[in-house]
């Protein structure tokens, strides 16, 4: 486990001055993420389709002529 310090609690090492090891019991828990219900099935299906509409939009010709230009 890593102690964020300001510099001037460092040694040249990297070490924290008079800094003791946190013991595994010092350590907060994780507890596993919980899973999230979906509010609405319609919103996801909305967000699918309008991003396989922006898949089929065709680049235009200007942003063609720039990625020409860096390549």
């Amino acid at each position: 486990m890593r102690i964020l310090a300001f510099d001037s609690d460092e040694d040249e090492k990297g070490r924290r001055r008079g800094a003791k090891p946190a013991a595994e019991n010092d350590m907060p828990t994780q507890s596993a993420p919980t899973p999230r219900k979906s509010l609405s099935p319609g919103v996801g299906n909305a967000l699918r389709e309008a991003y396989q509409e922006a898949l089929r939009e065709d680049v235009p010709p200007e942003m063609l002529d720039l990625l020409g230009k860096l390549g």
